[in-house]
């Protein structure tokens, strides 16, 4: 993508710094209005354990962890999420698809999104899975990358009291073309 100025590692060796790096980028995307396992207002503290949970799973395998350097800064994240089921090996989650807000625009969100899909075979998947919260306009943004709406939990995910919202299940197949 023209304009693109990311340097994609997977599996980056997860050093304290780059744990404390992934953990503030959270913590950014989330009180900028990120959808990310969170509402805001949050800070580090809050989202410390999850984020050190998540990251026990990709030590330990068999979650992967992708990262988009710009200027040696992690700015872009996400995580293959391994389903933990052999019926389900052929197909992974993507989970805690993250850019930082001050690089909205830029075109990262995409990038990353295709890199996944790149590497997605590479993990021996023929599909991806991501679930995404209504009302924020995300599942417009998965479908322009050629993700379909496979289903929706009404009311499954509560933001705050009398705010209830859709959990929507969107799919790609890895044989089709991306956006």
């Amino acid at each position: 993508m023209a304009g693109v100025s990311l340097c994609f590692l997977l599996d980056p060796d997860l050093t304290p710094e780059l744990r404390r790096q992934v953990t503030d980028l959270w913590v950014d995307v989330t009180n900028a209005g990120g959808a990310v396992g969170f509402v805001a207002p949050v800070t580090a503290d809050d989202v410390r354990p999850v984020a050190e949970a998540t990251f026990d799973d990709i030590t330990a395998g068999p979650d992967r962890l992708l990262v988009g350097y710009e200027d040696g800064q992690p700015v872009a994240v996400l995580i293959f999420a391994d389903n933990r089921f052999h019926l389900k090996a052929h197909w992974g989650t993507l989970k805690r698809v993250m850019v930082h807000p001050r690089t909205q625009g830029r075109g990262y969100g995409v990038a990353i999104m295709r890199e996944a899909a790149r590497l997605a075979p590479e993990l021996g998947w023929q599909a991806l899975h991501v679930t995404v919260r209504a009302g924020l306009g995300l599942a417009r943004f998965y479908a322009r990358l050629g993700y379909r709406e496979v289903g929706r939990l009404p009311a499954a995910l509560r933001v705050a009291p009398g705010d209830d919202r859709d959990e929507v299940l969107m799919w790609l197949d890895l044989d089709q073309p991306t956006g």
